[in-house]
């Protein structure tokens, strides 16, 4: 990829064209219903992909476009084929009729939605061209289905009552019969034959409104749930030796052997059950239920309870239910966190958390909604936990009186949070990592395989570790048990480390300036290992071999495209990722460690009308911020496009750290920032641009840190130093640039709409929190500002005081049902921006039913319709 560079006002631009070839700018734009299709373009990625224990297969979880769950599938690395082991027809031997015309009928019911939906949003923008359109044709037709439906159901019930009353009436008579024959009277004359009822007067037709209140009525008893569509599998393990895996669906246990045409029912029940592994022998599987470990055998019949509730020998009032399980791979040991019922210093049960109520105005009279809610300034009541470390009883054995916990945290007032448990290949040791946010204190813990042993402080660090390090830190021990591998940020890049078990020596495995914080796997021989990193590349994710002893490292796919959701094999001769860019979607691919074998696609999930769009593509750039930091985006440019042209422009920004969120990603196809980017770049030629500013994760340390006790203030300077770029190297006009941003994105508009109200036009606020003493204190308190638990500390940060800065028009827009950022912040800063005299300046948009990322009333191409009117109207349309 060779830079392009721009000289232009004493700075320097850098700009880079997108790795993959770009398809011909086109002057023919999409609409936004073609765009923002009711049935999307896309299924679901693959995900869990694991291979066998021998490295010859892979499986994971995905359905082909257009169908619903998530099947189980196999590939044989060796023949190159895949086998399909679950899907509706597969399964349908082991589902009950009742079910299977439930899925089918659900289905159906999904698919008709859709495809109604996208002619309502077609028929709507031909009635507006002016086109004779009958706009009320879908309510007529489920009327008049209603009507059937109701008269079908009147002629039922009158059916059953005169059946009734003939059973009635004969049933009277024949005690009439009784009484007069023990009387010694003649018996009573048999009833006339019952008339078919007459029709009252009060039996009219509904009206339209009643029938309208009928029809709302039953589309909300019909609304799709989750379980009414057929689910596909929901977990599998692999075998611990053999070529064959366990997975579950719906409540059951089914086993599939390399070769076999189908899998094999083990257990069938309709409780939530959850696979833990294999056992020791691969003779059986364990598992859990509700509150216990299981163990069932494939030989012989019944389920062995491995472990039941747990009691602490301290507080033994209480019992401590089984909240995660793992087991080692050698099959003999097993780790069980265990969680206390939450209660009061008088031992009476915790009363609920804090909870907010959301308002629905969806009936005739509003109601609402309760929904769980805890601020930076709420005292906490996290459970007491226990981590027991257990030797797994043989078939057979009797049950054995538990151990003492080897390590407990008493819950409380308290922020504290501990990673999975990771196990020694050989089950000779286990290994977890704990965060006190409190204490600033993260320690990474390593215990050996015994019952009652501690484990042992390998890594202590207090004070400034990283905002965005504690999420990443899984500790995972290499093949031969000799190092534990984590990742840590002790250079201000998030990258792996060793220790080593024996000397307890901490090193860095890799260096450089890129983020490499997720460890994919290792060779057999532990001396090489697998990690996604970006590096060279910022905007990408790539799959790397990095030799354990040395540091090198070797790509092993394709530059330019974002690899997510690895898995390598345990011989290390091939990873799987789910891996693209703009140019392709991404697709589960299967990439070779030699060098010499082509890479495989092993999934098709995009539809074909997709191609048919045409799409503009972006292109990447880079500029310097006012401090010489890199900051990275993708600029759409329409047809014609020249530097000399005064075009208006739209800037979308996100700016918020959240483990490795950012915009400008090269698979990313983000509604506003990418879609509706390249429509306004297309049918009104406006420049449209992402950035990703000072404050996002995956560029470092210094970046992620940005915001803390200064939010919003380093992504406004950038944005600032991106402006002053725009009209000599992107062909804009600077006195008409829009800037639009979502979720922390709204905040970010908000504030440098209110701290620098000449920078920008007019802005697009979506769902922004407002109030960060009111946001979830697992986010604010992280990566906004040092909290107080016993006063709202971080109201010093709310945009309220500062609205009254505000001098272009602004849309709010947000979902009233938002359970993440309330409502209320949009409505308390536009109460703000009322009392400041703003009421020219300020509008709302709101999605009555929606949530934070609204889809209830408002759908994406209405959104986007609304944006496109906004700034239209006050940016002007292009004329370059």
């Amino acid at each position: 990829m060779k830079p392009v560079l721009f000289a232009a006002a004493g700075s320097l631009v850098l700009a880079l064209m997108a790795a993959p070839p770009l398809q011909a700018q086109t002057t023919t734009a999409a609409s936004l219903e073609q765009i923002f299709r009711a049935e999307p373009y896309r299924g679901e990625n693959a995900k869990d992909a694991a291979f066998s224990r021998s490295g010859r297969y892979l499986a994971y979880l995905w359905s082909p476009f257009g169908e619903p769950g998530s099947d189980l599938w196999v590939h044989d690395t060796k023949t190159g084929r895949t086998q399909r082991l679950t899907s509706p027809q597969l399964m349908a031997a082991f589902e009950s009729p009742e079910d299977l015309e439930r899925f089918d009928k659900k289905l159906k019911q999904r698919n008709d939605e859709w495809a109604e939906r996208q002619a309502k949003e077609v028929a709507q923008q031909a009635y507006l061209r002016g086109d004779k359109v009958d706009l009320s044709q879908w309510e007529t037709a489920q009327l008049a289905v209603l009507k059937k439906e109701l008269a079908d159901k009147k002629a039922k019930d009158d059916a059953q009552k005169a059946a009734d009353k003939v059973d009635a009436d004969a049933e009277k008579y024949a005690m009439a019969v009784l009484a007069a024959k023990r009387a010694g009277k003649p018996a009573p004359a048999a009833p006339a034959a019952a008339s078919a009822p007459e029709k009252k007067a009060e039996d009219k037709d509904k009206e339209l409104w009643e029938l309208r209140d009928e029809l709302k009525k039953k589309l909300a008893r019909d609304k799709l749930k989750p379980a009414d569509l057929y689910p596909g599998a929901a977990q599998f393990a692999w075998a611990r030796k053999a070529d064959e895996l366990v997975f579950q669906y719906r409540g059951g246990l089914y086993r599939w052997k390399a070769h076999d045409k189908a899998p094999t029912q083990l257990i069938a029940t309709q409780r939530e059950l959850r696979l833990v592994g294999y056992t020791a022998d691969d003779g059986g599987v364990l598992y859990t239920d509700e509150t216990r470990v299981l163990r069932t055998g494939f030989k012989q019949a019944g389920v062995q309870v491995v472990n039941r509730e747990l009691v602490h020998p301290d507080d033994e009032q209480k019992k401590y239910k089984i909240a995660d399980t793992a087991v080692s791979e050698d099959g003999r040991w097993m780790s069980l966190l265990a969680k206390a019922p939450l209660r009061t210093a008088d031992d009476k049960p915790a009363p609920p958390p804090k909870q907010v109520e959301i308002m629905n105005y969806g009936e005739r009279w509003a109601t609402a909604k309760k929904v769980n809610r805890e601020v930076s300034d709420d005292k906490r009541n996290i459970q007491a936990m226990a981590l027991y470390i257990r030797q797994l009883p043989v078939a057979g054995e009797a049950p054995r009186k538990q151990p003492a916990p080897v390590f407990t945290n008493n819950g409380g007032d308290v922020w504290f949070e501990m990673s999975d448990v990771a196990w020694a290949k050989d089950g000779s040791r286990y290994a977890f990592s704990t965060w006190e946010r409190e204490k600033e204190l993260l320690r990474v813990y390593i215990g050996a395989a015994d019952e009652t042993a501690k484990p042992e402080v390998v890594l202590e660090r207090r004070g400034d570790v990283g905002h965005e390090v504690v999420n990443v830190i899984k500790p995972r021990f290499t093949p031969d048990g000799k190092t534990l591998v984590l990742a840590l940020d002790e250079a201000g890049w998030r990258q792996p480390y060793a220790i080593d078990v024996a000397t307890k020596a901490l090193r860095s495995l890799v260096g450089g300036d890129f983020e490499a914080h997720q460890v994919v796997g290792f060779t057999a021989d532990s001396k090489a290992m697998f990690v996604l990193a970006n590096k060279g590349d910022t905007a990408a994710m790539n799959v790397f071999r990095v030799d354990m002893a040395t540091g090198a490292l070797q790509a092993l796919g394709a530059a330019g495209e974002y690899h997510r959701a690895a898995a390598a094999s345990e011989d290390g001769r091939w990873v799987a990722a789910n891996a693209g860019n703009w140019a392709q979607r991404p697709e589960l691919k299967l990439l070779a460690t030699d060098g010499k074998t082509a890479t495989r696609t092993l999934t098709e999930s995009t539809d074909k009308a997709w191609a048919d769009l045409k799409l503009l593509q972006p292109e990447r750039f880079a500029y310097p911020n006012r401090h010489g930091d890199r900051i990275e985006a993708y600029v759409f440019k329409p047809a014609g496009w020249k530097a000399t042209d005064k075009r208006p422009a739209i800037v979308y920004v996100y700016g918020g750290p959240l483990n490795d969120r950012h915009i400008v990603e090269v698979d990313s196809f983000q509604n506003t920032a990418y879609l509706f980017g390249q429509y306004m770049a297309a049918k009104h030629g406006y420049v449209t641009i992402a950035v990703d500013p000072r404050g996002h994760s995956n560029y470092g340390r210094k970046f992620s840190n940005a915001n803390w006790e200064r939010v919003g203030e380093p992504q406004s300077e950038d944005l600032e130093d991106l402006v002053k770029l725009l009209p000599a190297q992107f062909g804009v006009d600077a006195a008409r640039v829009g800037l639009n941003g979502w979720s922390f994105g709204g905040f970010q508009t908000q504030y440098t709409m209110f701290t620098k109200p000449d920078l920008f036009a007019a802005g697009i606020a979506g769902a922004g929190p407002t109030e960060w003493e009111n946001y979830n204190s697992w986010y604010s308190g992280r990566t906004i500002g040092k909290v107080d638990r016993t006063k709202p500390v971080l109201r010093k940060y709310s945009l309220l005081p500062l609205a009254r800065g505000l001098k272009k028009p602004l849309l709010l827009v947000h979902g009233m049902q938002d359970p993440n950022v309330l409502y209320q912040d949009t409505v308390n800063v536009y109460r703000a921006l009322l009392e400041s005299g703003k009421e020219s300046l300020v509008e709302l948009f709101l999605d009555p039913d929606g949530e934070h990322a609204m889809g209830g009333a408002v759908k994406p191409a209405g959104w986007h319709r609304k944006y496109e009117a906004f700034w239209v109207r006050n940016l002007g349309r292009a004329t370059p």
